[in-house]
C-alpha cells in the first residue's frame, strides 16, 4: 500500500496524535520559529498548511505548505523515527512538487539559514532552498 499524501484540515483524535509523535521525533532546531511542537501543529492546522503522509491510515510524516503569491514553501519535514529511511519524505515532496506544478507555481525548500543537513536534503531533492 502507497504512501497517501493530504492536507490536513480537521485532524481526527488519531491523526492528532499521530502528529504528535512525528514532531515529537523532530530535533529542537526544526521547530523555529514556533515555541514548541504544539504551537507548529496548531498553527499549521489554523492556517490549513498542513501536509502529511498517510500509511494505514496512520501519519507517518508532515510538512508545512504555505501557498504564496510568486511560489510555494515546504518547511518542517519530519517522518516518525521508525518511518524513516523509506522514502515517505520523497513521496511527501514529489507530491507537494505535484500540487505546485499543478497551481502553476514553483516549491522552495524553507529552512534554517546555514544549516547544512537542510542544503543537502535540497540539493538531494533538488528544490531551491530559501531561509526560514
Amino acid at each position: 500500500m502507497p504512501v497517501l499524501v493530504e492536507e490536513i484540515f480537521e485532524p481526527s483524535s488519531q491523526d492528532s496524535s499521530d502528529l504528535q509523535k512525528i514532531y515529537h521525533d523532530a530535533p529542537d532546531w526544526l521547530i523555529a520559529p514556533f515555541t514548541d511542537r504544539d504551537a507548529l501543529i496548531k498553527t499549521a492546522i489554523a492556517k490549513r498548511q498542513l501536509l502529511a503522509g498517510r500509511f494505514n491510515d496512520r501519519l507517518l510524516a508532515a510538512a508545512i505548505i504555505e501557498k504564496g503569491e510568486n511560489h510555494w514553501r515546504l518547511s518542517h519535514l519530519c517522518v516518525r523515527t521508525v518511518t524513516r529511511k523509506r522514502g515517505v519524505a520523497r513521496r511527501l515532496v514529489a507530491e507537494a512538487q505535484r500540487l505546485a506544478n499543478e497551481a502553476g507555481k514553483r516549491l522552495h525548500l524553507a529552512a534554517p539559514a546555514g544549516h547544512l543537513e537542510s542544503q543537502v536534503l535540497a540539493a538531494k531533492i533538488g528544490l531551491p532552498l530559501l531561509p526560514l
